[in-house]
């Protein structure tokens, strides 16, 4: 059995286990990556609405708010800098009635205290002249939200990441991990090659849905330490037809409470293409997930986004993508914050832990890489 040696080890080949090699790379640890799949961001990170999100909704002083606006205005400049496109194309949150309109106010309020920038409230008015033909007494705009192709995104920092000399081994399952003496881990992995065995002062857990069997690896029960997951579905509908050439920005409702997502929204990704969605579906756990889009729901994504978009047609609406979301709310409880964690107060020194990290996990994922590699430097 060949056995290699790292600084670090990060387990997960999404968005965020990307940035994390991507930092740890440029500051000249020895790095690798696993994941467990033959291509990166397969799961959560590519099935997603690719939005870089403002910033607005989250409680001030929470990660979701700081990691967000610091990992939106990275993210900006990274795409500059790497050629992929990232489009501000904004979006409108929007008020069908006043009980809405003063949530608006409140998500404004919110906005300035996590110092996003430029965020406007709208009369009826100016939401129809920014977006025509959509209902609205009022609305929230967000000028630098944006889109982009998560799939792009990664290829760059996996291309940037190898650049400064950080490894990616696909298709690397990494099945049992173990505390030395001397205070290191072994991490044992599976590839086509058969049974591997590589040391590392640091294991980062970055394996999104995956997140609780490496935490139970590293003798950490999820259950017990208020850090289970609640695999969480949202299926998306392509618009075509007439009602997609009215669609031509993001328009989101007004948050509905104890919603676990932000509504059903429009989404206009860099190609033209137009979407509405997520909903929100808790499923059971599982080794693989069931992607698929049920046509019946078609009915409730019509009602709901008809509310502020009256001119939508129902056959306008087609069964689209699916993705998974790593919650640790489960259902009706309230919205918890991104967990990240060095655990050596359980005992795992060197091991840090990262769960739960949902929207707005891609726009934070360059602000989560810094904060990660910032805790690798205290302990390598």
């Amino acid at each position: 059995m060949a056995t290699f040696n790292f600084d670090v080890a990060i387990v997960g080949g999404g968005v965020i286990g990307l940035s994390i090699l991507h930092k740890a790379a440029r500051s000249r640890f020895n790095v690798v990556l696993l994941e467990r799949h033959p291509a990166l961001g397969r799961e959560t990170s590519s099935r997603n609405s690719e939005v870089v999100h403002g910033g607005m909704y989250y409680p001030p002083n929470s990660l979701k708010a700081q990691l967000s606006v610091a990992g939106r205005r990275a993210l900006y400049g990274f795409a500059r800098k790497c050629k992929f496109p990232l489009l501000r194309i904004g979006k409108i949150i929007v008020a069908t009635n006043e009980d809405e309109a003063a949530k608006l106010e409140a998500i404004h309020a919110v906005g300035r205290e996590n110092d996003v920038e430029d965020l406007r409230l709208l009369t009826g008015e100016e939401v129809a002249g920014l977006a025509p033909g959509v209902k609205a007494v009022a609305g929230l705009h967000s000028p630098n939200t944006g889109v982009l192709n998560a799939h792009m995104y990664m290829d760059a920092l996996a291309k940037t990441a190898e650049a400064d000399g950080g490894l990616i081994v696909l298709g690397a399952a990494v099945d049992g991990l173990a505390r030395r003496a001397d205070g290191d881990w072994e991490i044992h992995y599976r590839d086509a090659e058969g049974p591997s065995l590589l040391h590392s002062r640091v294991v980062v857990n970055a394996a999104g849905l995956g997140a609780q069997k490496v935490m139970a690896m590293a003798d950490i029960n999820p259950a017990t330490n208020d850090l289970r997951l609640y695999p969480c579905k949202g299926s998306y509908f392509s618009v075509g037809g007439e009602s997609r050439a009215r669609i031509k920005s993001l328009v989101y409702p007004a948050p509905e409470a104890n919603l676990a997502g932000l509504g059903i929204h429009t989404i206009v990704d860099f190609a033209g293409g137009v979407k509405l969605g997520p909903n929100v579906e808790y499923v059971a756990e599982a080794d693989e997930y069931d992607y698929s889009v049920d046509p019946g729901l078609r009915r409730e994504f019509f009602i709901s986004a008809l509310r502020y978009l009256p001119f939508l047609r129902e056959d306008d609406i087609q069964p689209d993508m699916a993705g998974i979301r790593p919650k640790l709310s489960g259902p009706g409880q309230p919205a918890r914050d991104f967990y990240i964690a060095h655990e050596a107060e359980r005992g795992c020194g060197g091991f840090i832990n990262l769960a739960g990290i949902e929207s707005p996990g891609l726009t934070a994922s360059l602000a989560i890489g810094d904060m990660v590699c910032d805790m690798i430097a205290s302990l390598v």
